[in-house]
Formats: structure tokens, C-alpha cells, sequence
């Protein structure tokens, strides 16, 4: 068997393009990679090179879905607010022992539910810190 290192590209219908993707790029800070009209795909990265979301165009009808963006323990509060001050409505933070994590819950315009979550468990934290070093040094 082969060690999967993590999870690097997910792909989110949309019903309309031209309304998620503020959300995604302005509220919840994604930087666009690459448009591609003719497909209707937008990519945007997540955390730098460390993975990509995609924005799928598709006015079919197909379920909502849960998606969850880590984030630093350090930054859920400061996330908090700047989802408050966008409107965005939030359930949290709420914390999971099991996990450990902190998590902020809310949607977005197509009804997905989206999470960030906070891993407070040590091991999660030098990781954090050492991708966040790597981007630094070589971006």
C-alpha cells in the first residue's frame, strides 16, 4: 500500500459562478488560479500550493455538500469575526475532543456547509507552522 499524503484538489458545484466565487475569493480569502470559461470551472487555491478548490458550474440539481478548510487554532476567533463582518452567519466555535479541533460552521450561497476547522493537537500545529514556513521561504 502507498501513503496518502493528503487531499489536494475537490471540485464544488455552483449554480451560478459569478456568485460564489466573491464569496470564496473576497470572504473566505481563495486566490484564483485559473478560469476556464468554456468548462465553467473556476480553480482556486486553498493554503497556497497545498491544494486547490474547484468551482464547478452546473444548473442541474445535485445534493449539498460539507466541506471544511483548516485553519490555525490562533486565527478561528479572527475568523469568526471577519465572517460576522461580511454577513455571513456562523454556528461555533464549537469544539470537538474527539478530533481535537475547534470548528466555525456556515454555508455558502449554494447551501453547502462549510467548516473551518482548528486542529489543537501539537502534531497539527508543527505541520500548520511548517507549511506555513515552506510558503514563506519559497513563494
Amino acid at each position: 500500500m502507498f501513503p496518502i499524503l493528503g487531499l489536494y484538489e475537490v471540485a464544488i458545484r455552483v449554480k451560478d459562478l459569478s456568485r460564489s466565487e466573491p464569496f470564496y475569493r473576497d470572504t473566505l480569502g481563495l486566490e484564483v488560479g485559473l478560469r476556464d470559461e468554456q468548462r465553467k470551472l473556476l480553480f482556486l487555491r486553498a493554503g497556497g500550493p497545498a491544494g486547490m478548490v474547484v468551482l464547478q458550474e452546473d444548473n442541474s440539481d445535485w445534493p449539498t455538500q460539507h466541506f471544511a478548510f483548516t485553519v490555525d487554532e490562533v486565527d478561528i476567533e479572527a475568523a469568526v469575526t471577519a465572517l460576522l463582518e461580511r454577513g455571513v452567519q456562523i454556528e461555533g466555535p464549537v469544539y470537538h475532543k474527539w478530533m481535537p479541533a475547534k470548528s466555525v460552521y456556515f454555508s455558502d450561497p449554494d447551501g453547502h456547509d462549510l467548516e473551518l476547522c482548528a486542529p489543537v493537537h501539537r502534531a497539527w500545529r508543527v505541520q500548520i507552522r511548517s507549511i506555513r514556513n515552506f510558503l514563506r521561504t519559497y513563494l
